[in-house]
């Protein structure tokens, strides 16, 4: 088998031809051996749940669906728009994004009331604030061996508990909502063969930051699903598996599955859920698109730096070598940030080197679905025992991902044996995760087991001046850093005494805290809405043509849903689409938002029925209507049957969250396309789609040299989707000369088609009851 082997860590060896996997182990598939994937897990699940009898198109229906605080009011205001009546399957709606009001006010909490009186009123799990974080939650009390759950947060994994989890935008889980299904064209599946054991020290973050660095940066799973078997597994606990498990998000991949043993049958036995377990393993002679082999007996302990986990290192590269890695990141978040030669905000990780040449860092954070399980916490306080957090500069705060694990970490002693030792133990919470919760000083970096290092989402505002950094680190290796008093050091490197425990499930803060309404909806409770809580505007189809107006170019290799929608100070606001509108690429460009607000007011100024030769509205200013009447006059386009839309370039936007505001912004703000080589993740695509905005592609030979402020115009674009087109010949206005671009838009299924000409997925089910919007 051809191979490669990860440059930065030996761990990792890459097969990119097909493989089949047999009883005795992976072998080459050999040109007429390429099979059928249905013998592997994953094809196993999907075809349990799909509907269709279309095999170029899978259509899924998920086993229960989740939500958190800053996705579920959204979500649920859509589907009750789009008729609604109770949730059909389980639904839980927790409550650990939107737990502090950081802006002040009750929003927040009102949200929380909104979700409780939703579970009560459409039958659904209300999982209050600081009980669990999502994934937590979701492992405790709705995984089982064979399930598919679809939950509205990218890192929605479940695959080592046999649950295939897909994480996708909140116009997914309306979808199921309605009773309708998850379209989706059979993915390609990569074998993820394990074999040995790790070392002492190494944890569950250094084998998944390897993994993530070894096939993001050419998207080698993009868009598929890993599949994990081989011997090496069994030598794993269910912590260890999950923390690789959940940060299979970060390779871009679609989703994930694992073998099952007696350690996944001893897990839901623990919770108290004996029934949801079987055995999941690979039919003999399953086919493989690809295989990646970890070989964890060769894993050491790994830090990513900013501004993504894909940028790796063994903590012993950046040791040796801080200056020039350093240097490198720091001009790589200079460029990212618009800073540098050209002004505004430096990154600054070199004044992290003291004199004696080491590292040191002000901040460790053990956290969420990745961090805060119980065997992460149990180590990290073997490792800090008899040692000291100190009283300088450094801090260590450690949050349980969910009561149960706080519960067993109180019980067994852990609790106060890292409190003895100077770290702050908290309630289970996201808030470090996305920027609203242990933000460090400006200029210092932060290492933490946590699932992102994007940029900001350690809630500095590098607009303001503000800049600091986090790292990500396995627990193990924090504790190793706190103990040596915030000097960076691998856990790979001390002595120190492992006590075996075992995570003893008390599952009785949820039978007093979670309200379960599923199968008891009651139509006569009324919602609670509090003040920022808004009904979706509403969106109007395009006409027969389609005019649209640069409003951001940019040209970043990647663009993450942080950088289209801010995280952290946004989050209070996602219950308000036109409030949220307002910090739409506020930290890429923000200049976007009045240019698409201006753009919007011109394609209300032609509806109107007013001639474009007539004097503008108050709403318009005169260089846009000459510039409108222009490119009307132009393309020959008629004024009664054009839409005027915004429009965003990107190379490749999308990476990183599931959150569907990263669309529903632009499209509230009048956004009806975009334009880019690629996109980063399927969510966000599916995200555009079910906003009503076209996900155009050119080609990668075709360069985009148009710049904000130009004019694209595609006729006939409604009449061309439904006919099932896939190339679009554009026209566009630059510089007062007219040039040609072809726009391309692969794949679409046919309800996919429907959704873009209604105008968005609320109008598609409004069309449906025959309360089309015009």
């Amino acid at each position: 088998m051809a191979a490669s082997t990860s440059g930065k860590n030996e761990m990792i060896t890459i097969i990119k031809e097909g493989v089949i996997l047999t009883g005795a182990g992976p072998i080459p598939a050999r040109g007429g051996e390429k099979a059928d994937r249905g013998g592997g897990m994953a094809y196993q699940i999907m075809n349990a749940h799909n509907t269709s009898t279309d095999g170029d198109m899978l259509r899924l229906r998920f086993d229960a669906l989740i939500s958190h605080d800053i996705t579920y009011v959204g979500i649920i205001q859509t589907a009750r728009a789009s008729g609604m009546t109770e949730f059909p399957v389980p639904y839980a709606l927790t409550n650990c994004h939107n737990s502090l009001c950081a802006v002040g006010g009750t929003i927040n909490e009102d949200d929380h009331a909104f979700g409780l009186s939703a579970a009560k009123k459409y039958g659904g799990i209300y999982v209050p604030a600081n009980q669990a974080v999502i994934h937590q939650y979701a492992r405790e009390r709705l995984a089982g061996c064979g399930r598919m759950i679809l939950g509205s947060d990218s890192h929605t994994r479940y695959g080592c508990y046999g649950t295939l989890g897909v994480g996708e935008g909140g116009g997914e889980l309306v979808k199921q909502l309605l009773k309708n299904t998850y379209d989706v064209a059979p993915p390609e599946v990569v074998l993820v063969w394990v074999t040995g054991a790790p070392p002492r020290g190494v944890g569950p973050h250094d084998i998944a930051l390897a993994l993530v660095s070894a096939v993001f940066p050419d998207g080698l799973v993009k868009n598929k699903i890993l599949e994990f078997a081989g011997p090496g597994i069994a030598a794993l606990s269910m912590d260890f598996r999950a923390g690789i498990d959940v940060m299979t998000t970060e390779t871009s991949c679609l989703s994930s599955i694992w073998t099952t043993d007696s350690r996944v049958r001893e897990f839901y036995e623990n919770v108290g859920r004996p029934e949801a377990y079987s055995e999941l393993k690979s039919a003999e002679n399953a086919y493989y698109d690809a295989m990646i082999e970890l070989d964890l007996s060769k894993a050491e302990a790994m830090i990513a730096l900013p501004f993504h986990p894909s940028k790796a290192y063994t903590i012993h590269e950046l040791q040796a070598d801080p200056e020039k890695i350093f240097a490198e990141i720091e001009a790589a978040c200079d460029a990212e940030l618009g800073g540098g030669a050209s002004g505004g905000v430096r990154m600054n990780l070199k004044s992290c080197i003291t004199p004696e040449g080491k590292i040191a860092v002000e901040q460790g954070v053990i956290v969420g679905c990745a961090g805060g399980m119980y065997e992460n916490i149990s180590v990290a306080a073997d490792i800090l025992a008899g040692g000291s957090v100190g009283n300088g500069y450094f801090d260590l705060s450690v949050y349980p991902s969910s009561t149960p694990v706080a519960i067993a970490i109180t019980r067994d002693g852990l609790s106060g044996a890292l409190m003895e030792c100077g770290a702050v133990v908290k309630p289970a919470f996201c808030g470090p995760c996305f920027g609203a919760g242990d933000t460090p000083a400006n200029a210092t970096l932060s290492i933490r087991h946590a699932t992102r290092n994007f940029a900001s989402r350690e809630g500095s505002k590098p607009a303001n001046g503000q800049m600091a950094a986090v790292a990500l680190m396995d627990a193990r290796s924090i504790a190793a850093t706190a103990k040596n008093g915030g000097i960076l050091t691998a856990a790979t490197d001390i002595e120190y005494r492992e006590t075996p425990r075992e995570y003893k499930y008390d599952g009785s803060a949820y039978e007093k805290r979670v309200y379960d309404g599923f199968g008891r909806a009651d139509a006569s409770v009324q919602l609670r809405m509090g003040p920022n809580i808004a009904d979706w505007p509403r969106l109007r189809p395009v006409r027969q043509n389609l005019l649209l107006r640069l409003c951001a170019v940019i040209r970043d290799d990647v663009t993450t849903t942080d950088e289209l929608i801010p995280s952290g100070e946004t989050s209070s606001y996602r219950s308000n689409p036109l409030a949220l509108a307002e910090f739409a690429l506020s930290r890429r460009a923000p200049e976007y938002v009045g240019r698409s607000k201006a753009t919007r007011a011109l394609d209300d100024w032609l509806r109107s029925g007013d001639a474009i030769s007539s004097a503008p509205p108050d709403t318009v200013t005169k260089s846009d209507a000459a510039a409108l009447a222009d490119a009307l006059r132009v393309f020959g386009a008629a004024e009664n049957e054009t839409t005027v839309g915004s429009c965003i370039f990107a190379n490749k936007p999308g990476d990183g969250s599931a959150r569907e505001q990263a669309a529903s912004c632009q499209r509230v703000l009048g956004g009806l396309a975009n334009i880019c080589y690629e996109y980063a993740t399927k969510r966000y695509r599916s995200n555009c789609v079910n906003w009503g905005i076209v996900p155009f592609t050119i080609d990668r030979d075709e360069a985009f040299s148009y710049t904000d402020g130009d004019w694209i115009y595609i006729p006939d674009l409604p009449k061309a989707l439904l006919r099932g087109e896939e190339t679009f010949a554009a026209e566009v206005l630059s510089g007062g000369q007219r040039h040609t671009l072809t726009l391309r838009c692969a794949p679409l299924s046919a309800d996919e088609r429907e959704i873009l000409t209604a105008g968005c997925l609320m109008n598609y089910y409004a069309k449906l009851k025959g309360d089309e919007p015009k």
